[in-house]
């Protein structure tokens, strides 16, 4: 029967340790009934956070976010140890092959001139890890369960890479613009099914210019997301100090507080365009 000793600090055999300790009969009756599939969402919850923490420049965090991502990975190597599939060292075993692989340069006798190089070897041989070698597509491998700015993004960069690109980022912009126009037609025709379809285009087309600039778009989007709360919270505590909540408001009224806002929080001059 496992057993697992408390300690004033532990080491990462110690964390291995816990995991099995947590699916044990002494442990945890959650922990027990946990399988791949009930967890898999945990994964992309704590990924997100360590990303957060990334942001944050907190290293507190950080060591806390990076341990709750290799808790899931830890966790998801028990399981498939108790069904006597594969372990932890497994996964070990094969990412080191992997990485001592991807990098002929370090322990082969490759020669390459900097770092662009490095990543054409990289995309190179994970194609034909993958099995990818006979398949015409450059589109191979990109997985579709990536967000989807992060999955435009890439695609785009695939397709720049063969010479399917626009040649300056002006004219990435102007057909920004052409799937602006294109999404007035559908908004002026009423075309629910036309309107979604070039939202789509639009917000493609916009990944398009951000990577003309090597921008990444999923944290380009989540830092316009963290400027919208900083200012409807800055209007929620105007509105609070006059004794008033925010849907009290006439929607004007909450513009010119947003506006304000800009100025306040961003040192922007206020644009009152909504209305």
């Amino acid at each position: 029967m496992l057993d697992f000793e408390l300690k004033e600090n532990y080491v990462f055999s110690d964390f291995i340790r816990l995991i099995a300790f947590l699916r044990s009969e002494k442990g945890c009756p959650w922990d027990r009934e946990q399988t791949h599939e009930s967890i898999k969402m945990n994964l992309l919850e704590e990924a997100y956070e360590l990303y957060e923490a990334l942001e944050s420049a907190d290293e507190d965090h950080l060591i806390e976010e990076l341990g709750d991502v290799l808790m899931q990975v830890l966790f998801h190597s028990r399981i498939a140890e108790e069904a006597g599939r594969f372990n932890i060292d497994t996964v070990s075993d094969l990412a080191c092959k992997k990485l001592v692989h991807r990098h002929p340069h370090v322990f082969s006798n490759v020669n390459v001139s900097g770092s662009d190089e490095v990543l054409q070897n990289w995309d190179r041989i994970k194609r034909l890890e993958r099995g990818h070698q006979n398949e015409h597509s450059a589109m191979s491998g990109i997985s579709p369960a990536l967000p989807a700015l992060m999955r435009a993004q890439k695609i785009q960069s695939r397709a720049g890479k063969i010479g399917f690109d626009w040649p300056l980022a002006q004219d990435a912009f102007l057909k920004l613009q052409e799937e602006v126009l294109e999404l007035k037609d559908g908004l002026d025709n009423d075309d629910r099914e036309n309107i979604a379809e070039e939202l789509g285009d639009i917000i493609f087309s916009a990944v398009n210019v951000a990577r003309f600039y090597d921008l990444d778009t999923e944290d380009i989007v989540l830092k316009s997301c963290e400027k919208f709360i900083r200012r409807f919270e800055y209007m929620e505590e105007k509105a609070a100090s006059k004794g008033l909540r925010l849907q009290e408001l006439s929607l004007m009224e909450m513009e010119e507080i947003y506006q304000q806002g800009r100025q306040d929080l961003e040192g922007k001059e206020p644009q009152f365009h909504i209305f």
